[in-house]
């Protein structure tokens, strides 16, 4: 398979040579929380001014609030919550419902507000629609939400007034204990006691109503339900109490390690699963990286205890603290990168005077025109002789002894862990090589535990992939859906240029102000070019968007999708539906911008002299949008492919 040869460049400068990642502190990656923080800073309230909060609107609020969630949390500003494309598409919708409402039979209209990963943010949104727009009913399906318009609300306004009707609901959401609703005075009986018989059927499990003179005039008032002491068991506090013992939050900060191997070496020292673990993304391994992760069923101050075994693997925590949840993949804002480009040479027929201005260029045109989105190197793995996506490729194909055989196939090192996949390979024992395998190397000790105990068949091999989490296992099949997209990058740039064409894919106007919430998106967001807007030049390259391979994406209408079939083809998935189901895995697919931009982009050249010569290093700091790899930017800077 087609592997480092991402070519495709944007800009047209000459670039330059330099060594990069020479030891793991010229590499250092921080993530970016939502709240657009750096995760190793401590207490630090000020937002970094980064353009890739335009792609969190919707991910303002982290696991566990704290004063800024409060703030959010009791505001009902739409514009602040959704944003303000998110806001004006659902007025205009609000405006429509309220010119022709929708009857009982006919066709309920939704909106979708967008994907909220995080339940705190789910809930603040519920909240806030339904006290700006009381008639409305918001509906949640996995993590996105839509509205509609609410029947309910409907038929008590046929009871009541419209404003009565408003205030109630709002009345309901609010759930303050103690408090009265007061109906306008109603004279007639009949008409009472529909409404007594509305507030009972929808929510009587909540409020009571009762009827009442006043000055000769009967109202009815509805009150909140007072909680038995069974009920009082079950309070938000104590529910959150209970979830502080379950889940601890903390920083993560490792040297040399790959995400996935950190976590298993964590988790054999704490007895814990590694599934256990959630994380918002991968982290370089030859780096000195800082995440954020939630780790299950550990208390803080047991995480804090073995510290120092972790520190003897080049791991260090901070940061520890109680958490609610687990933490969602993808929940970032991005990374900030601090780099150091050690040997630099320059290109050609150009001179060491003329590198600084080389580098102004290619810094300046990198941060205006961006770079192909390409995924990078540790989206495939660190292997040299397997790589993930081959490992995804067999799943892909059900061939559960193939993918099993790749996965314990050794490098070139003879140290532990590689002597141990040898010994598996040649003589299939299981037993045997679980004796030899390192006790951290969590994943091959699973899948050797469950060969051991199922055999090494087709039944064996499958129960040893159930045997890993589920975010392992799917991470072989993204990582050769990541390669096609690769290749599909670099064919589209080669084959069709460098404007959008009749045929390509963009975000839907509709969804402009979505489009960079989140990586995936429905079909029905996405907007095909037509031949007058390529002959208009309506979109630019920045727009267009190619699917990851997936059961639920739209193809381009053009030279490129017939690409994805020949390619998909050629590696006998013509017929795929991108679901392995022995292993409960589904890939829907998402949709990738063909280009990103770095952004706080800050650079500075240093020079050390010697005897004999003078040497050159950039030190190179900028930010980048989740997902987004800084390997593959110093790529398009330098002119060379890191890839």
């Amino acid at each position: 398979m087609e592997r480092n040869t991402l070519s495709c460049f944007i800009s047209n400068h000459v670039g330059f040579h330099g060594t990069i990642k020479n030891s793991p502190q010229d590499f250092v990656v921080i993530e970016i929380d939502t709240n657009g923080q750096l995760v190793n800073s401590v207490n630090t309230k000020e937002e970094r001014p980064c353009q890739a909060t335009k792609r969190i609107d919707m991910k303002l609020i982290p696991s566990k609030p704290d004063d800024t969630d409060s703030l959010i949390q009791d505001c009902f500003d739409l514009n602040l919550i959704l944003g303000p494309s998110v806001n004006r598409e659902l007025e205009h919708f609000t405006n429509k419902l309220k010119v022709k409402p929708c009857s009982d039979d006919q066709e309920k209209v939704e909106l979708l507000l967008g994907t909220f990963p995080d339940k705190h943010m789910r809930a603040v949104v519920h909240r806030a629609v339904r006290f700006n727009f009381p008639f409305l009913q918001t509906l949640t399906n996995q993590s996105e939400i839509r509205v509609r318009e609410d029947p309910d609300f409907q038929e008590l306004a046929g009871l009541a007034s419209e404003g009565e009707a408003e205030d109630f609901f709002r009345f309901i959401d609010a759930k303050t204990p103690g408090s009265v609703f007061t109906f306008l005075p109603d004279d007639s009986k009949e008409h009472r006691t529909s409404v007594h018989h509305f507030v009972s059927r929808r929510f009587g499990k909540l409020v009571e109503t009762k009827s009442f003179v006043d000055q000769q005039k009967t109202c009815i008032t509805a009150r909140l339900r007072e909680r038995g002491k069974q009920a009082k068991k079950r309070t938000m506090t104590d529910f959150h109490m209970q979830e502080e013992s379950l889940y601890t939050a903390f920083t993560l900060r490792k040297e040399n390690l790959e995400t996935l191997e950190a976590i298993s070496y964590m988790a054999a020292v704490l007895g814990v699963l590694p599934s256990d673990f959630t994380y918002a993304g991968i982290k370089d391994k030859r780096a000195i990286t800082y995440q954020a992760m939630v780790v299950k069923k550990i208390s803080p101050e047991r995480l804090l205890e073995k510290g120092s075994e972790f520190e003897r693997r080049g791991m260090q925590i901070s940061h520890v603290r109680p958490a609610f949840e687990a933490l969602k993949l993808g929940r970032l804002q991005g990374n900030h990168f601090e780099l150091v480009i050690r040997d630099l040479k320059h290109h050609g027929k150009h001179g060491l005077a003329e590198l600084p201005q080389l580098i102004e260029e290619a810094v300046e045109n990198v941060k205006n025109k961006g770079f192909v989105n390409y995924y990078g190197p540790q989206r495939f793995g660190s292997g040299s002789c397997v790589q993930a996506d081959q490992v995804g490729l067999a799943l892909l194909k059900e061939n559960m002894e193939a993918s099993v055989k790749l996965f314990f196939t050794p490098e070139d090192d003879d140290d532990l862990q590689n002597k141990a996949k040898r010994h598996f390979l040649h003589t299939g024992n299981a037993k045997e090589s679980l004796a030899l395998m390192p006790a951290y190397k969590a994943r091959e000790r699973l899948m050797l535990r469950a060969l051991h105990r199922y055999g090494s068949g087709q039944e064996g091999c499958t129960r040893g992939w159930l045997s890993l989490p589920h975010s392992m296992r799917v991470f072989y099949l993204h990582s050769y859906c990541s390669r096609v997209w690769n290749q599909a990058a670099k064919y589209r740039l080669q084959n069709l240029g460098f404007k959008p064409v009749q045929g390509d894919l963009v975000w839907a106007e509709s969804v402009k102000g979505l489009k960079d919430a989140t990586e995936e998106l429905s079909a029905p967001q996405i907007h095909v070019v037509t031949s007058d807007e390529e002959k208009n030049e309506v979109f630019s390259l920045d727009q267009v968007i190619l699917p990851m391979p997936g059961n639920s994406v739209k193809y381009p209408e053009n030279l490129l999708g017939q690409w994805y079939q020949d390619r998909l083809a050629q590696d006998g998935l013509e017929c795929c539906r991108f679901r392995v189901t022995p292993l409960k895995l589904n890939v829907p697919g998402c949709y990738r911008p063909l280009l990103a931009k770095p952004l706080n982009i800050t650079y500075s050249l240093q020079t050390s002299s010697s005897d004999e010569s003078n040497t050159h290093c950039l030190s190179l700091n900028f930010d980048l949008e989740a997902s987004c790899y800084a390997t593959v930017c110093l790529g398009e800077i330098m002119k060379t492919n890191l890839s």
